[in-house]
């Protein structure tokens, strides 16, 4: 795990990057305090560089000079979350078929469970530049820690970098297991019983996980 913080914020965009979860869009952040955030730099997440500076937001008022507009997505977040220590945004390639459908994944496997109630949904083709509509996204997501953006990809929020960046996967992967099942008759869905049961932390699930994606980062172990 990385101790600093904005190190932590550049190793999870390269993470991204290379797990094909973002390509030139996509962006991350993780919460500084109840009042601010640090978000990655404004260019393709696998490309930022080792030590570059990532951005401090504030969690309410504008966005400072060049930072990207969807980031005000994460401002609402943070706001409504206390509890949410980071956000991802990002348009992998099962999130984005299932987005583009209109059709949220059901909770069909393990990692499925990490977004109970249900993963939710904007159904809203547009960019989310203005503060309204990243509002809008933010209530869309509800009781989950996901949510899919008609045609547009996909949020999660996790209470650290580390946990955000596990849940982008795992979403990326209950998207992809939905493609494969639909149109099979009587596909099972988990209850929100055994839901509750098997969305753990404890384990080392969250440190696998981060271990896993960011191998062989140059700033890993700072």
């Amino acid at each position: 795990m990385t101790k600093d913080l904005s190190t932590a914020v550049r190793v999870a965009a390269r993470a991204l990057g290379r797990a094909g979860l973002v390509h030139a869009y996509g962006h991350c952040s993780a919460r500084i305090d109840a009042e601010r955030f640090l978000v990655c730099p404004p260019r393709p997440p696998g490309l930022v560089a080792p030590g570059e500076p990532c951005v401090t937001v504030p969690v309410s008022g504008g966005l400072p000079d060049g930072v990207l507009g969807e980031v005000r997505i994460h401002q609402q977040i943070y706001a409504a979350r206390p509890s949410a220590g980071a956000v991802i945004r990002f348009m992998s390639p099962s999130v984005m078929a299932l987005a583009a459908l209109g059709r949220p994944p059901e909770m069909r496997h393990g990692f499925g469970t990490y977004f109970a109630p249900r993963v939710g949904f904007w159904n809203d083709i547009q960019l989310v530049r203005d503060d309204a509509r990243a509002a809008g996204v933010a209530a869309a997501m509800g009781d989950s820690t996901g949510v899919l953006m008609r045609g547009n990809g996909a949020v999660v929020c996790g209470g650290s970098i580390e946990e955000a960046l596990m849940r982008a996967w795992y979403l990326e992967d209950m998207c992809r297991i939905e493609l494969a099942v639909i149109g099979v008759p009587g596909a099972p869905v988990i209850g929100a019983q055994e839901a509750a049961e098997r969305e753990t932390l404890a384990g080392g699930i969250v440190e696998r996980m981060w271990d896993y994606l960011t191998a062989g980062d140059p700033e890993r172990k700072s």
